[in-house]
C-alpha cells in the first residue's frame, strides 16, 4: 500500500499572506495555492523546471490593476510577478519561483474587428488560431505564422515579438501591433501607441509611474542613439527584448511599443492589443526541393530565394523520418515520394507561393520550377522536387512542419533532441558556414540532433539529444551554448532568433555592449523594485544578477530522482517536454476534450503527465518503488486490506491532506478517449498511467461502487440479457436513476434492447464461429468468410446494428460468423483493475487466436474496444495479441468484391462523424470508410468534429455530466442540429451516437446501416 504524501514543497508565508491579501480585495479571478497547479506550471517548453508559490488566474483588467496595486504596497515589494500565456516559451520565459498569473484562461475574447481599417482588438489570453478562424470570413488574417499557433497566445506573442514562418514577408510580431493596453507594476492602466513629439511632451508631464516610463524611454534614445544605431543588427529578427533600435517609427513617432514588444512580462501586464490585419492570400503552392545532403539545402536557399518566394522553410531527415511514423504522414506523404535516383532525401526545402489569381500564382511557381528543371544536370545537391497546389494542400504539409517541433521530442532512446540552442538567427548568406561548424561542435561531442527552420530569415532551429536525466550529459549544456555564442558573433548573428531570451538573457550583456546598463536603466523604470519575471532581459540594479543557463533547476535534475525501474514502467508519461500541443484551442480537433471543457492545465496531457512524474517522483523520496507496489496491491487480499482502506477514505473525507488526492483529481477529468496517444508528438499515452495510477491509489482508498459497476458490466451483461425486462424496468424509472446517481454515481443509463442475438442468428442462418461451424463451411463460404467479434455495447445495448451489419455483409456476398461472447476488458483497463484486465486479455486472447488460426479474418464493429487489441492487449500479450481489424479496414480491401455490386445501392451523400479513438489512433482507417462508400457508389465526406463527451461510460459518470454535455456542445451540437445534415450524419463509435440521443434525441446510424439503407 503506497503511503500518503501529506508533505511536498511549502508555500512562503510572504506569499500565503499576499494570497490572503487579494483574496480581501474585490479581485475577481481565480487564487491557486495547491501543489498540482503549482506542479503543471512549474514547466514550459524549455529544459527547466522552476516550482511557483501559487498560480493567480485573472478574469478582468482590473483584476490585473488590483493585483499590481496590492503588490505595489510596501509590504509586498519583495513578492515576484510572471505572466504567463500559452506556456509553449522554450527559454523558461514564464518560469518563476513567485507567483504565476495566467491570463490565458479567462482573458480570451476577441473584442472588436473593423474590417473596412484592417484591426483587431482582442485581449492577451486570445490564441492566435482561435483570432484567425474568427477573421477567416472577412479575408483577413494576423501575421506572422508561428508552429504553435493553436495554443501560443497573443500576449506571448507579444511579450516574445514572435516570428515564424514567413517573416521575410510579413514581419514580427510587433510590425503589426497598433496598441497595446498595460496594467504596470504600480497598478496604471495604460493604453500605448506611436505618438508624436507633442503629445509625447504631454504624456511625460505626467506625474506617474506612466510619465516616468515615457520619459526614461525617449532620453535613453536621444542620448544613446549612435550606439543603438551601431549595435543593433540589420537582421529580418531584429534583437528581440527591449528594442531600442525602433523606438521611434520610420515617421519619427515615439512608439513605446518597441520594448514592451519582447518584454517578456519585465515591465508590465500586456491585457489588450489592437493589430494590424492583413488580407488572406486566395491561392497558395508549394513547391518542395529534395536534396541528398542537408548542407546543400541549406545553401541552395539563397538560390531559391532569387525567385522570390513567400517564404523558405527547411526540414533535415531526423525530423521527416520521425514524420513518417506520426499520425501526420497519412495526410501528406503524397507530396514526399522517394527520389527518383532512389538516393535517400537528407533535406527538404519547401518553397511557398502565395498570390490572388489562379494564373499570378502559375507565374510566381514557374520562375522558380523553370530554374529547378533548366538546373537538372548541375551538381547542386538536389534530388528533384515535387508540387503541392491549394491552400488544403498546402496547410496539410505547414500542419507537418509545425509538428516537427514536438516530434523531434519522440527519438528513440533516453537522449533526445532539446532546445538550449536552437534559436540562432544569422545573415542567411552566412548560414551554410554557421550550420557547417554549429555542426561539427555537436559530431565532435558525438550528439545526434535534428533541424529544422526557416533558411530564408537566417534561424535554423537545432536541438542537441541529450538525457538531462545524466549528470554528464547535463554538463554539455554549457560548453555547447558557450561554443555556439561564438560562433554566432564570428558569423554577425543574435543567439536569440525568435524564441525570446529568458534564462538565456545571462547573454545579454555580452551583446548588448555598453548599452546594457540603459536596459538596466529601463527596467528600473518599470519595475524598481525587480518583482516583474526577475533574471531575465536586464535587472533594475548592478548588484542584481540575471539568471545563468546552468544555474537554474531542470526537469532532469528532477527526473533522475525517479529509479530507472519506475521511469521505464511509466514510460507512456515520462517523455513529455511541454511542447503543448495538448492545448489546441480548436474545439473542432480531437485532444484534448477535458482541456477544452474545463480550461484548467490541470486535465491536459502535459498537465497529468507533470503530475505522474511529481508523484512518481514524491513516493520514491520515500523509498517506494511504484511498480513493486503494483505487484504488492495485485496480491493484497480485498477483505483484509478493507479496514485499512476504509480509515484511510474516512480520513480522506475529513480533510486530510494526501498529494495522491489532487493527482487523482485531475486523472478522474480523463475521458481516456486516448486522443493524446494518438495525436501528441511525444505519444503520452494519459488512459496507460492513469490506470496504473488508479491501481494504486485505490490499492490504498475505497473505490467507489460505480467501478465496480462498470468493471463488472461485460461479465453481467449477457446473463442481464436474459430478462431486459428486470434490467430495464430497474434503470428506467426516474426514482431509479435518482438512486443510481446518488449511490452508484451512474446517470442516464444505457438500456438493453431485449433483442435476442441468439434468436435473431437463427432466423438469419448466420452461425457462431466455432471450429465445428467452420469446418463445416464450404470453399466458396469460407473464402468469403469475415468473423465479427462482439463487443458488450453494440451486441447488447445496440443489438440492431450487429444485425445490420450481418445483413449487409451477407448482401455483399460475404459469409459472416460471429464470435461467441467473451469480455473484452477495457473497462477494467479505463478504472485500473489491471489485474482482472490481463486474466481477461489472456482469456480472450485466446479465444480469438484459435479463431484466427482458421484463417479468416477478424473484424470489430466499436472503434474503441476494437483498437484495444492492438493497444492495450499490445502492452500486456506482446505478440499474442490477437489481429481484430476495424470493420472499415477489411472492407477497403474487399473492393473487387464491392464494387460490382454498387448498383444494388442508391447513390447518396453522407457526412460522417468519426470516433476519437479511431482518427486519432488509426488516421488512414477513415479514409477506408470514404473507399468503402466510394466503391458502392456512395460519397462520404468527413465531418471535422471534436469529441462528443461521452467516451464509453465518462458520461455516464454523475461526477462528470456537466463537463461532458459542455463538450458536446463545443463541436457535436452545432453539426447534428443543422438542418442540412438532417438525415445524412453518420457515427461510427457507440458513445458518439449514444451522446447525440441523449442531449439532441438524434439518432444517428452506424455507416454500416447507411449503406444497408441505401440498398
Amino acid at each position: 500500500m503506497i503511503p500518503s504524501i501529506r508533505h511536498t514543497s511549502p508555500i512562503q508565508s510572504r506569499y500565503l499572506d499576499f494570497i490572503e491579501a487579494l483574496r480581501q480585495t474585490d479581485f475577481q479571478g481565480d487564487l491557486n495555492p495547491d501543489y498540482a497547479n503549482r506542479t503543471v506550471l512549474a514547466t514550459d517548453n524549455s529544459i527547466y523546471q522552476v516550482l511557483p508559490q501559487g498560480v493567480v488566474y485573472p478574469k478582468t483588467v482590473d483584476d490585473l490593476v488590483t493585483l499590481t496595486t496590492l503588490s505595489h504596497r510596501a509590504e509586498f515589494q519583495d513578492v515576484v510577478l510572471s505572466p504567463r500565456g500559452g506556456g509553449t516559451g522554450t527559454n523558461g520565459q514564464s518560469l518563476t519561483d513567485g507567483l504565476v498569473v495566467d491570463t490565458s484562461k479567462y482573458m480570451n475574447e476577441i473584442l472588436e474587428i473593423n474590417v473596412e481599417e484592417r484591426w483587431v482588438r482582442v485581449q492577451c489570453g486570445v490564441v492566435k488560431d482561435q483570432l484567425n478562424k474568427a477573421l477567416k470570413p472577412h479575408g483577413l488574417f494576423f501575421a506572422p505564422e508561428l508552429s504553435t499557433s493553436n495554443r501560443a497566445t497573443i500576449g506571448g506573442m507579444i511579450n516574445t515579438d514572435a516570428s515564424g514562418q514567413g517573416s521575410c514577408r510579413y514581419g514580427k510580431t510587433r510590425d503589426h501591433v497598433l496598441e497595446l493596453r498595460t496594467v504596470f507594476l504600480d497598478g496604471s492602466d495604460w493604453t500605448s501607441r506611436p505618438v508624436d513629439d507633442a503629445e509625447l511632451t504631454d504624456i511625460s508631464q505626467r506625474e506617474n509611474r506612466v510619465g516616468e516610463v515615457h520619459r526614461t524611454v525617449n532620453q535613453i534614445y536621444t542620448d544613446h542613439a549612435e550606439q543603438i544605431e551601431a549595435r543593433f543588427p540589420k537582421l529580418n529578427r531584429c534583437l528581440t527584448g527591449y528594442d531600442l533600435a525602433h523606438i521611434r517609427t520610420a515617421e519619427g513617432l515615439f512608439d513605446l511599443n518597441s520594448v514592451l514588444c519582447g518584454s517578456e512580462g519585465t515591465l508590465g501586464f500586456i491585457a489588450e492589443a489592437k493589430l494590424n490585419l492583413l488580407p488572406i492570400p486566395k491561392v497558395s503552392a508549394l513547391v518542395n526541393v529534395n536534396y541528398r545532403d542537408f548542407n546543400a539545402a541549406l545553401r541552395d536557399a539563397t538560390e531559391l530565394m532569387k525567385a522570390e518566394p513567400t517564404s523558405i522553410e527547411t526540414v533535415d531527415s531526423k525530423v521527416l523520418n520521425l514524420a513518417m511514423n506520426d499520425i501526420v504522414w497519412h495526410s501528406v506523404s503524397e507530396f514526399f515520394p522517394p527520389s527518383s535516383t532512389g538516393e535517400p532525401i537528407q533535406g527538404i526545402n519547401l518553397v511557398e507561393y502565395t498570390a490572388d489569381t489562379e494564373e499570378d500564382l502559375d507565374a510566381a511557381v514557374k520562375r522558380l520550377t523553370g530554374r529547378l528543371d533548366a538546373e537538372l544536370e548541375n551538381d547542386n545537391g538536389r534530388l528533384g522536387y515535387s508540387l503541392a497546389w491549394g491552400s488544403e494542400a498546402v496547410a496539410k504539409i505547414w500542419a507537418m512542419r509545425k509538428k516537427s517541433v514536438g516530434l523531434l521530442g519522440n527519438a528513440e532512446g533516453e537522449a533526445r533532441p532539446i532546445p538550449f540552442v536552437e534559436d540562432t538567427a544569422v545573415p542567411p548568406e552566412n548560414l551554410a558556414d554557421f550550420i557547417m561548424e554549429f555542426r561539427a561542435a555537436l559530431d565532435q561531442r558525438g550528439l545526434a540532433y535534428g533541424m529544422f527552420g526557416h533558411v530564408d530569415a537566417g534561424v535554423l532551429h537545432v536541438r542537441p539529444a541529450i538525457d538531462m536525466k545524466d549528470p554528464a550529459q547535463e554538463a554539455l549544456i554549457r560548453p555547447i551554448t558557450d561554443e555556439v555564442v561564438a560562433l554566432v558573433k564570428k558569423y554577425n548573428g543574435l543567439l536569440w532568433g525568435e524564441h525570446g531570451k529568458g534564462v538565456r538573457a545571462e547573454y545579454a550583456p555580452e551583446f548588448f555592449g555598453e548599452l546594457y546598463p540603459q536596459l538596466q536603466r529601463l527596467k528600473a523604470c518599470f519595475d524598481p523594485n525587480n518583482q516583474l519575471n526577475p533574471g531575465k532581459i536586464a535587472t533594475p540594479k548592478t548588484e542584481l544578477e540575471l539568471l545563468t543557463i546552468d544555474g537554474v533547476t531542470t526537469r532532469g535534475q528532477q527526473d533522475r530522482k525517479i529509479p530507472v525501474q519506475v521511469w521505464e514502467g511509466y514510460s507512456e508519461g515520462m517523455h513529455c517536454n511541454g511542447n503543448g500541443q495538448c492545448h489546441n484551442w480548436n474545439p473542432n480537433d480531437a485532444m484534448c476534450p477535458s482541456w477544452k471543457g474545463t480550461r484548467l492545465r490541470t486535465h491536459t496531457p502535459k498537465g497529468r503527465a507533470s503530475l505522474v512524474r511529481e508523484w512518481l517522483k514524491q513516493l520514491s523520496e520515500r523509498d517506494v518503488n511504484a511498480i513493486e507496489e503494483s505487484e504488492a496491491t495485485r496480491k493484497q487480499s480485498f477483505l483484509l486490506s478493507f479496514p485499512s482502506r476504509l480509515k484511510n477514505t474516512l480520513s480522506k473525507k475529513r480533510g486530510e491532506y494526501d498529494f495522491s488526492h489532487e493527482v487523482h483529481e485531475s486523472m478522474m477529468g480523463c475521458l481516456a478517449c486516448k486522443s493524446c496517444t494518438g495525436q501528441c508528438p511525444i505519444k503520452v499515452d494519459v488512459p496507460s498511467f492513469r490506470s496504473k495510477f488508479l491501481e494504486l491509489y485505490y490499492g490504498r482508498y475505497l473505490r467507489p461502487l460505480k467501478d465496480y459497476f462498470i468493471g463488472g458490466l461485460e461479465y453481467m451483461v449477457p446473463t442481464l440479457a436474459r430478462v431486459p425486462w428486470l434490467y430495464n424496468g430497474l434503470m428506467k424509472p426516474r426514482f431509479m436513476q435518482a438512486i443510481m446517481a446518488k449511490v452508484a454515481g451512474m446517470v442516464d443509463s444505457p438500456l438493453l434492447t431485449g433483442i435476442s442475438l441468439d434468436n435473431a442468428l437463427h432466423e438469419r442462418r448466420i452461425r457462431y464461429a466455432s471450429p465445428a461451424n467452420i469446418a463445416a463451411l464450404t470453399q466458396v463460404q469460407r473464402d468469403n468468410a469475415v468473423i465479427v467479434v462482439q463487443d458488450a455495447f453494440t451486441s447488447y445495448f445496440e443489438t440492431q446494428l450487429v444485425l445490420d451489419s450481418l445483413d449487409l455483409l451477407t448482401k455483399l456476398g460475404f459469409t459472416p460468423l460471429v464470435a461467441p461472447f467473451k469480455p473484452n476488458g477495457k473497462p477494467l483497463h479505463v478504472h485500473g483493475f489491471l489485474g482482472p484486465f490481463a486474466k481477461a486479455a489472456v482469456k480472450n486472447a485466446a479465444h480469438l487466436n484459435d479463431l484466427a488460426r482458421s484463417g479468416i479474418p477478424l473484424v470489430g464493429l466499436e472503434p474503441s474496444m476494437t483498437l484495444a487489441y492492438r493497444s492495450e492487449y499490445q502492452k500486456v500479450l506482446g505478440r499474442e495479441a490477437p489481429e481484430v481489424a476495424l470493420i472499415q479496414e477489411w472492407l477497403a480491401r474487399q473492393g473487387e468484391q464491392l464494387e460490382p455490386r454498387k448498383d444494388l445501392l442508391e447513390p447518396n451523400t453522407f457526412a460522417l462523424l468519426a470516433h476519437c479513438t479511431e482518427k486519432t489512433n488509426a488516421a488512414a482507417s477513415i479514409k477506408d470508410w470514404q473507399s468503402v462508400f466510394t466503391a458502392l457508389g456512395q460519397k462520404l465526406e468527413v465531418v471535422d468534429v471534436g469529441c462528443c463527451g461521452m467516451a464509453g461510460t465518462y458520461g455516464h459518470e454523475a461526477s462528470n455530466v456537466e463537463t461532458s454535455k459542455k463538450i458536446y456542445g463545443l463541436s457535436w451540437a452545432e453539426v447534428v442540429n443543422k438542418p442540412e445534415n438532417a438525415g445524412k450524419l453518420t457515427a461510427t463509435g457507440y458513445s458518439c451516437r449514444s451522446q447525440a440521443k441523449r442531449i439532441d434525441g438524434a439518432s444517428i446510424p452506424h455507416p454500416l446501416q447507411v449503406l444497408l439503407a441505401q440498398m
